[in-house]
């Protein structure tokens, strides 16, 4: 599903969380999902959220967003995620910027 000749990156990603929340949660309707899903990638793309950061990080931040934003409070729990990059870096290899850029995520999903 897609709305326009060019996909932004990670569509993919994030399209495989809808597919997996509307599974899982049969309240939860897959095109609906889909579509938040397609706008949600369309928005770090067109934000540049994941600008600056490399391949590795990118794909992290992608991988916590999708787990993310199916939580009760997504705001809230990229908020936290943010916060552990910081403190719990792990194989980050920038974790400021990934703080960072979970902190604008928020902001420009107006969470």
């Amino acid at each position: 599903m897609s709305s326009s000749a060019v996909d932004p990156p990670y569509v993919d990603r994030f399209l495989a969380t809808a597919e997996a929340v509307a599974q899982e949660r049969p309240e939860v309707d897959l095109d609906m999902a889909r579509e938040v899903f397609l706008e949600a990638a369309t928005l770090l793309h067109n934000g540049l959220v994941l600008d600056g950061l490399d391949d590795h990080d990118a794909e992290a931040v992608v991988a916590g967003l999708c787990a993310d934003l199916v939580a009760a409070d997504p705001g809230a729990a990229i908020r936290a995620r943010s916060q552990a990059a910081l403190e719990l870096p792990g194989a980050l290899h920038e974790p400021a910027a990934v703080s960072a850029a979970y902190l604008i995520a928020v902001a420009t999903f107006q969470l």
